[in-house]
């Protein structure tokens, strides 16, 4: 029977994983420098749900159809917490960029005392830790290579996805012209869905040498799916979530974003309506914000999700029931995955 790992097991193995980055860094770092290095690692990483990391050691005891040995879960969770690194780098960054205010139900770390354009620095200090990590403790697994060049290439689409946002919908020139449903699922793939799904799959997979091209192909086609229902459910909570709940204030509005929401709006928009999004959306403004959300409600934008939903869901559910199981692959792999998501609240 396979275990699911539980946050208090995946958070107990990143203080090992923290000293020894400390450790590797203390040759290249003044004392003040390691001491920045060492903050950054204790506050950026910690306070997720950890879904992605948890994902590769549940995935893999999954692959095994048995719990894992004490190794097996430190190996796991430790190519667990380099998605989580490179998930606290992406959300240091990406507040930058959106000048978002809160971040975990706190100040967002470039806007903590003392940090302010330095977080740039704190993000690629933590890109740069998955590496050293995988040096550390993978150089000797016959999927090294493999799996080195997996967080590059993961790396590389997340970077090309949120270059495609930015250039997209920048900040303050609102051009609704850009936007697109076909746009947006470019964007949701490259800048959410392969490295929040796909890689902690194919990182189990690595791990236990099931890595075949069959495998790697399914599991992409599948997964690559379910990231675009939980970036549209992002896009849905970031407007119709309290913010209490949800953890931050929504943003996505006043930042121009090509959102699902307005994408859908677009498709059903009159010419008046229309009007009102070009005159209001992406705008630093709480009032022009405050008019966008009443025409969503007016276009009952949240029962088109929910609708949206519903049925997405029954098209991934028929996706996993067609999975090969010849190569070791696991149809439950994906359904651990779904559940979840599905029908989230934050």
């Amino acid at each position: 029977m396979a275990q699911k790992t539980t946050l208090g097991a995946f958070n107990a193995i990143w203080p090992k994983l923290r000293a020894a980055l400390l450790e590797e860094a203390e040759e290249e770092l003044s004392p003040e420098e390691l001491e920045a290095y060492s903050t950054n690692l204790q506050h950026n990483p910690l306070g997720g749900k950890c879904n992605r990391g948890m994902s590769v050691p549940d995935s893999l005891s999954i692959l095994l159809g048995a719990p894992l040995s004490k190794d097996d879960f430190f190996q796991a969770a430790t190519l667990g917490w380099m998605t989580e690194l490179f998930q606290a780098a992406s959300l240091v960054a990406d507040d930058m960029t959106d000048q978002s205010i809160t971040r975990r139900g706190q100040p967002c770390w470039y806007k903590q005392p003392g940090v302010g354009l330095l977080a740039i620095r704190d993000a690629f200090m933590m890109e740069i830790a998955i590496f050293t990590l995988l040096e550390r403790f993978f150089s000797s697994h016959p999927a090294y290579v493999e799996m080195t060049e997996l967080f590059q290439e993961t790396i590389c689409q997340t970077e090309v996805g949120q270059l495609c946002d930015l250039l997209t919908a920048p900040e303050g020139q609102n051009n609704l012209h850009n936007f697109s449903m076909e746009k947006y699922r470019f964007i949701v793939a490259y800048k959410t869905s392969y490295y929040s799904f796909y890689l902690p799959v194919a990182l189990a997979l690595h791990m236990c040498n099931l890595a075949t091209p069959k495998n790697l192909s399914q599991a992409e086609k599948i997964l690559i799916q379910m990231g675009e229902y939980f970036q549209i459910q992002d896009d849905y909570l970031d407007n119709f979530a309290p913010p209490k709940s949800l953890g931050k204030v929504g943003t996505d509005i006043v930042d121009n974003k090509c959102s699902w929401l307005v994408n859908q709006a677009l498709l059903v928009a009159t010419p008046g309506q229309r009007q009102i999004l070009s005159e209001n959306y992406g705008r630093k403004n709480k009032f022009k914000e405050a008019i966008i959300k009443r025409l969503y409600d007016d276009m009952e934008l949240e029962q088109r999700f929910r609708d949206y939903e519903e049925s997405r869901v029954l098209e991934i559910r028929e996706m996993i029931k067609s999975v090969d199981e010849s190569e070791g692959l696991k149809k439950e792999v994906f359904e651990v995955f779904l559940a979840k998501i599905y029908r989230r609240q934050k």
